[in-house]
């Protein structure tokens, strides 16, 4: 490795930590209606604003050993491992993508990822804000990127959605219940625009692998049974990420082994 790419490896990691800080307020904000604006960053016990040099993302954590400066009051390891996450995805994308028309597109999916995933976890939803405006952007840069095409992003659209509203459809029919939630149907959708129709199945088996053995500790440790219930996003997010990320080989074999000639 050239002491240039070491660098813009490390520029990008950069990059993320300080769009991984920003995710952070809009995680935080963005389900309450409040503006990720005004105001600025605060203590939320002694409401004291934080000043620039103890807002540093990553650092400022670790040396205030996770405290507000003027209360003692803790601040979650939550702020330092998101912005860890989206720097080495940022790194990543760079790796994988490099100086492509594909990069910036990778940027903006991965930190919409990264805050989707995060507010999932806590409040069980995906905002519209993000996966409906992902699917918008997703076709939009299928149309204008040279290394990508148009009608594979629009089945990806189709396929995506699709095949999880097909899915709580049936399942609705079968219980009267409601076992997934659009949001999970938009963000699929969503994924589907960016990475074309080929990624959906590899998303969609990795991410039901992945859910399911999660599902399984969760309701062994919570002793709900069936009835336990997880947000399905963050796994459809992790299983874009691995096929971004090196995992379009394997998704390609396994589509040519079940449809051959297809691709």
């Amino acid at each position: 490795m050239s002491e240039l790419d070491t660098f813009f490896y490390v520029m990008f990691f950069v990059l993320g930590a300080i769009f991984g800080s920003f995710a952070n307020v809009i995680i935080l904000r963005l389900p309450k209606e409040e503006s990720i604006v005004k105001p600025r960053s605060y203590c939320y016990s002694c409401k004291t604003p934080i000043k620039w040099y103890d807002n540093i993302p990553i650092l400022s954590w670790f040396i205030l050993k996770g405290k507000c400066r003027k209360c003692g009051a803790k601040f979650s390891f939550r702020y330092p491992l998101v912005e860890i996450i989206t720097g080495v995805l940022f790194a990543l994308s760079y790796h994988y993508a490099g100086w492509t028309w594909n990069l910036p597109e990778y940027l903006i999916f991965i930190f919409g990822l990264v805050v989707c995933t995060f507010i999932d976890l806590d409040h069980m939803i995906l905002p519209d804000e993000f996966t409906l405006s992902g699917i918008v952007i997703g076709l939009i840069g299928a149309a204008l990127n040279p290394q990508r095409e148009f009608m594979e992003a629009f089945w990806g659209v189709l396929m995506g959605g699709g095949f999880l509203w097909g899915m709580a459809y049936v399942y609705y029919l079968m219980t009267k219940q409601e076992g997934m939630g659009g949001g999970d149907i938009k963000l699929l959708a969503w994924i589907g625009a960016l990475l074309g129709w080929k990624a959906i199945p590899f998303v969609i088996m990795s991410s039901a692998i992945i859910g399911s053995v999660i599902g399984i500790i969760a309701a062994r440790k919570q002793k709900a049974g069936l009835k336990t219930v997880i947000p399905f996003g963050p796994y459809l997010a992790l299983g874009a990420v691995i096929y971004l990320f090196g995992g379009q080989t394997i998704a390609l074999w396994y589509l040519d082994l079940f449809l051959p000639g297809l691709i």
